[in-house]
């Protein structure tokens, strides 16, 4: 099975959907074969703590996970220009739904590979973008880590996209990044309110909409600093914390399937 694996990578790879994975150092068993595909959005200015974290679980642990980093940012350490230039999400958000169709189409190794959405702060804004340009069950699951888009944001769209919903980890305490900076510069999506990342996403009162079942929200408690996170900004990162809540759910195993 491995050699077909390695096919479809291949197969991938020359229309255009692999790109060269940022190299962590890490002991661990060999890689396994993979099950399914992450790709990672960074948070602004592309400093990759996001992918490298999940990269070391997987490289540590010996996971069936193939990473892939999306590269949506300005540039490196443009950290204002990526946070404050909404088009620029969008239109990442739409290039980052083709590399998902190249994904998601048959291959000469096998079937695809489910396809799972990483992103943490300003990656979620390209993220949710990517989820509304996609059609129904193109993903598997979109995870988002401290975004930094308004509480208001309309998920709905995005929403009718992944067939295991999202899933949100946001934090009150995340003050200086989307609360003193957010109160400055505004959220992700232009908006001057709270962020999602500190108090979740609000459903309307009128929304009676049956997707936002398919929206699973945990806030931060202070016994996930037990497993290395903080409540802050950056909490999610220690690789204690991705192993006992996110890695979970980037699993296509039964055990997660209904989460």
């Amino acid at each position: 099975m491995r050699p077909l694996i390695g096919l479809l990578l291949s197969s991938l790879a020359a229309a255009g959907c692999v790109g060269t994975p940022r190299q962590v150092g890490y002991v661990g068993p060999p890689p396994a074969e993979p099950e399914a595909v992450v790709f990672v959005l960074n948070g602004v200015g592309d400093f990759r703590a996001t992918s490298d974290a999940l990269r070391r679980v997987v490289g540590e642990d010996g996971l069936p996970l193939h990473v892939q980093t999306f590269e949506w940012s300005h540039g490196y350490g443009r950290i204002l220009a990526d946070h404050v230039d909404f088009a620029h999400c969008r239109r990442e958000g739409a290039r980052l739904a083709a590399e998902v169709l190249c994904y998601r189409r048959p291959q000469a190794g096998g079937p695809p590979l489910p396809v799972y959405l990483l992103a943490h702060s300003g990656g979620c804004a390209v993220a949710l973008a990517a989820a509304e340009q996609l059609p129904p069950d193109a993903l598997e699951r979109v995870v988002l880590l401290s975004p930094s888009v308004s509480a208001e944001y309309d998920l709905r769209p995005a929403l009718r996209c992944p067939r295991l919903g999202i899933d949100v980890f946001h934090s009150d305490h995340d003050r200086a990044y989307l609360g003193v900076a957010v109160g400055i510069f505004g959220t992700a999506d232009r908006r001057w309110t709270s962020a999602a990342g500190r108090v979740g996403f609000q459903i309307p009162a009128a929304a009676q909409d049956p997707l936002y079942l398919k929206l699973r929200q945990y806030p931060w408690h202070p016994s996930a600093a037990r497993a290395g996170h903080d409540g802050g900004h950056f909490g999610a990162h220690d690789t204690r914390f991705l192993r006992a809540s996110v890695v979970p759910l980037l699993r296509p195993d039964p055990v997660t399937a209904g989460r």
